[in-house]
């Protein structure tokens, strides 16, 4: 039987890769370390720090403001947290490209969205994780959800897509990426839409033209949602728009990755 007659097993592979991934996930622990400091770090800077203030501009009492201000902002942390992960998926992708082992990959009898799809689901853990902890530690800092179970569930299942599809994003970025540095700086734009959304403070407070910004990009009705579900405040269209956004990003960065991929060169 020639190579060519071998039958593909995309499961199998699949699971190879995501262990693969796994393990070096576990091996250099300072990359999830690094990504979950970084939305810690700006939680407790915007509680503890402008709490105070920015809790007193929503409406709240003054002894009340950090704590009303620590439940308006922690859905924007946790979004954080996924871009976060993001970015160091792009990382990790851009430096199996440049050291080879890509290449190496393609000349192997191995279903080629093995490679991609064992990036794809080790982010997906590693977010869940980061997003479990962050979670954790706004809780300790004054955020107190009133999600019942089903919520929470809503919450969870819609975290996992907006990470799905952002993560598929980053895959595309980390391929594109001629090098680890030039990965690490491509999707630092989603790390900065989210201080340009409602994640901090309403789009009403803002300028006219940096308003038009805010509620028209992808991340405002994200977190929106992600807030209404987790806060019980009104989401209104929010969910069905963060999800539309959600479905283009992920196919169109689907269909973007594995072009890159199949690329000879």
């Amino acid at each position: 039987m020639t190579t060519q007659a071998l039958p593909f097993y995309p499961l199998r592979d699949s699971a190879t890769m995501l262990r693969r991934n796994v393990k070096r996930m576990l091996r250099y622990p300072s990359m999830t370390l690094l990504l979950i400091g970084m939305p810690v770090v700006f939680l407790l800077l915007f509680v503890y720090v402008f709490g105070g203030t920015l809790g007193a501009g929503l409406g709240a009492a003054a002894d009340d403001g950090r704590s009303a201000y620590a439940n308006y902002v922690a859905p924007a942390i946790i979004l954080m947290t996924i871009t976060s992960t993001v970015q160091g998926t792009a990382i990790a992708i851009a430096t199996d490209m440049t050291e080879g082992i890509i290449t190496r990959f393609r000349t192997m009898h191995i279903a080629r969205v093995s490679v991609l799809t064992g990036h794809v689901v080790g982010a997906m853990i590693q977010a869940t994780i980061a997003v479990t902890i962050v979670t954790g530690v706004a809780m300790l800092a004054g955020f107190h959800p009133e999600a019942g179970l089903l919520e929470w569930l809503a919450a969870a299942g819609f975290l996992l897509v907006v990470a799905f599809s952002l993560i598929w994003l980053a895959t595309a970025l980390g391929q594109v990426s001629d090098s680890v540095e030039t990965a690490s700086n491509l999707p630092m734009p989603l790390v900065l839409l989210p201080f340009l959304s409602s994640g901090f403070v309403p789009t009403d407070s803002m300028p006219a033209g940096l308003r038009w910004i805010a509620e028209n990009q992808p991340f405002t009705p994200i977190i929106e949602t992600l807030r209404g579900l987790l806060m019980g405040t009104p989401i209104g269209n929010s969910w069905w728009i963060a999800l539309t956004w959600c479905a283009v990003i992920a196919l169109g960065s689907y269909v973007w990755s594995k072009h890159l991929f199949n690329r000879e060169s």
